[in-house]
């Protein structure tokens, strides 16, 4: 499978790091690649050996052992196999993550696009649900850390969930100046993270070195056996111990495949190994510590030290989430999932780094919302997992379509290849469905109103460009124009047409109110391609159509901000003159009317005119000056 799949950087068009570059990629990643799945020994170890507890009463070596022993080949399963050694190999230029391979297997063609297009929305309906409960339970998990402080127990549990929600509160407020300033700690407070939890957990194994037998999966697949009525809830705690693992592949692009492997391989797994063996041998040597294994796990002076640390951690892994969450919108906008959004760019020296305001509050909002609702993170643990899971069964069958188109194997056979591993996701899925009644509904509520969202806004597009569509050509129109052209005015017109055929609708109401012409035309489309980024050289292509009139594109990846200043001053190398303050911008602005009958559904035509109306507008989203744009009105009934 490696064979024919370029490494990351070489595809994206960067030379290889050196060492030094290299190991400070991978000390980046550290914190935000790995800043969810590292905070898991806060809470997943606690809520699977919980479900034992309550059934049998007193916890046997074989319970305890087994659900360790079911955490670590989780981690080697679906962390270490798919991700690290396989679907990392499926980059798209450089960039990884559910739309960036939707995106890549739609350009390999094929038939079932639209079905890849649902599969590729699910995933992203379920990343964003991810977003939401993520920041929630790891800094309620942290904080919650305060009650087995010495003085502080029983005295801090009213206070738990404000701490919390101050804490996420001021990580939302402080979006907008951007990660980069403390993104350069965010590494080395983590590295001092696994450290710590790796010394913690090595130091309790003396207690009880026989948890080491948990390294074999027979006993975790015996305890599932024994205890049938209550494995799906254990395997849907256990499933806490992968959360997060969907970022090694979405933040491929900003570190690259081998520093995120080696970083995972040297230093997280075994890790997070050493920490979950270390609590197994707490429990068994105590199993009063079962209240919450990970704090108990340090002596008292060290544990409002530790608490301090897990906070921070937490809030690392926050911010991990919350970018990743504006990096996603931006690729949605781009691909025309979502209607244009406001994408500031927080840093000039690290491309990708945005700010996605309506996204960071309405996530501050859902956040809010959940850690005042539930109060605990036992309480979120039944909410969470769910949507990790489905993202994670999405990336799975988009796999197994890029094997099969991009590889050339038979379907059956990439089938074949990803059948482990959907199995494995499959019962998990199963597991975390037992969730639903309990808080599951949150995750689902939310990927299915993004969803929604974006199905709406692509069906609403499509039939208000069939609406705006003229009988009228470009090929009919332009000899005409030539053969009898109207008045003439100074300077140069630029008009925005989504289909370059066709005559845009700003053009004919310049030339049906105006009785005017420019003297030079351009009738421009912007394009986005599949692929993350294009450069500079392959951004424009001018053609002449007729005297006076030219056709121009500018295409960017789904990870850039279109510029069209920037796009028209790279077109004077393609032979276009022209100055910019004597350029007028005509744009159409529409004032959608649903029809009586047809359209989309009354519910579906009021959510796409509310979107249509709180979009960007054209002229900011494509950084065109504002005083040089002229918007046309024009009703549209779709």
């Amino acid at each position: 499978m490696s064979a024919t799949t370029l490494e990351s950087d070489q595809a994206a068009g960067r030379p290889a790091p050196s060492l030094r570059g290299f190991l400070g990629l991978a000390l980046g990643s550290a914190g935000v690649v790995y800043g969810d799945i590292g905070t898991s020994p806060l809470y997943a170890f606690k809520e699977s050996i919980s479900h034992v507890a309550r059934v049998g009463g007193r916890l046997a070596q074989g319970d305890v052992v087994g659900v360790v022993s079911l955490m670590l080949w989780t981690l080697m399963v679906i962390v270490t196999l798919k991700y690290v050694s396989i679907l990392m190999r499926f980059d798209n230029r450089g960039e990884g993550g559910t739309l960036s391979l939707m995106a890549l297997v739609q350009k390999a063609g094929g038939r079932a696009s639209a079905a890849i297009l649902v599969i590729g929305m699910i995933g992203a309906g379920m990343f964003f649900g991810d977003a939401i409960l993520t920041p929630a339970i790891s800094v309620l998990s942290a904080v919650e850390g305060l009650k087995v402080v010495h003085g502080l127990s029983g005295r801090i549990d009213p206070f738990v969930a404000p701490i919390a929600l101050v804490l996420l509160v001021a990580l939302f407020a402080v979006q907008k100046r951007g990660a980069g300033g403390i993104g350069r700690w965010f590494g080395p407070i983590c590295v001092v993270w696994f450290a710590t939890i790796a010394v913690l957990g090595l130091a309790s194994l003396t207690r009880a070195p026989q948890v080491l037998l948990a390294l074999n999966p027979l006993p975790g697949l015996s305890l599932l056996a024994h205890h049938p009525k209550i494995a799906p809830a254990i395997l849907g705690s256990v499933f806490l111990t992968v959360t997060g693992a969907e970022a090694l592949y979405a933040d491929m692009g900003h570190f690259g495949r081998k520093p995120i492997q080696w970083t995972w391989v040297a230093l997280v797994f075994p890790c997070l190994i050493a920490n979950y063996l270390g609590q197994g041998a707490l429990v068994l040597a105590d199993p009063s510590a079962i209240e919450n294994p990970f704090f108990h796990l340090a002596p008292a002076w060290f544990q409002l030290p530790l608490v301090i640390l897990a906070t921070a951690a937490t809030v690392i892994a926050s911010q991990a989430v919350i970018s990743g969450a504006f990096s996603m919108t931006q690729q949605a906008v781009q691909l025309g999932l979502l209607p244009r959004l406001t994408l500031k760019p927080t840093s000039e020296a690290h491309v990708g780094q945005i700010y996605a305001p309506q996204v960071n509050w309405i996530l501050m909002l859902g956040v809010a919302a959940l850690v005042l609702g539930f109060r605990s993170s036992d309480g979120l643990a039944n909410a969470y997992g769910v949507s990790v899971v489905g993202a994670m069964i999405t990336s799975s069958v988009l796999a197994v379509v890029a094997i099969h188109r991009l590889k050339n194997r038979p379907i059956w056979q990439a089938f074949l290849a990803f059948s482990p591993f959907l199995a494995v996701e499959g019962a998990f899925l199963v597991a975390n469905l037992t969730k639903v009644v309990h808080g599951g509904y949150i995750p689902l509520l939310i990927a299915a109103a993004l969803i929604l969202v974006m199905w709406t806004w692509m069906r609403g597009v499509a039939r208000v460009s069939r609406a705006e569509q003229s009988d009228l050509t470009l090929a009919d129109v332009l000899p005409m124009l030539t053969s009898r052209p109207p008045l003439q005015a100074r300077g140069a017109a630029v008009f925005l047409t989504s289909n370059p055929r066709s005559v845009p609708a700003a053009l004919m109401h310049n030339l049906k109110h105006n009785q005017v012409l420019h003297e030079q035309v351009v009738l421009l489309t912007v394009k986005v391609a599949p692929r993350p980024r294009v450069p500079d050289a392959e951004r424009v292509e001018v053609k002449d159509l007729a005297p006076g009139f030219k056709a121009m594109t500018l295409s960017f990846g789904f990870m850039e901000t279109p510029n069209v200043a920037k796009g028209m001053a790279l077109a004077r190398a393609k032979g276009l003159k022209f100055d910019i303050m004597r350029t007028s911008f005509f744009l159409s602005r529409r004032t959608l009317l649903p029809r009586r009958s047809g359209g989309l559904g009354h519910l579906a035509d009021v959510l796409f005119v509310f979107l249509t109306r709180n979009a960007v507008r054209t002229a900011d989203f494509f950084q065109i000056p504002p005083s040089r744009v002229v918007e046309l009105g024009a009703q549209v009934a779709f």
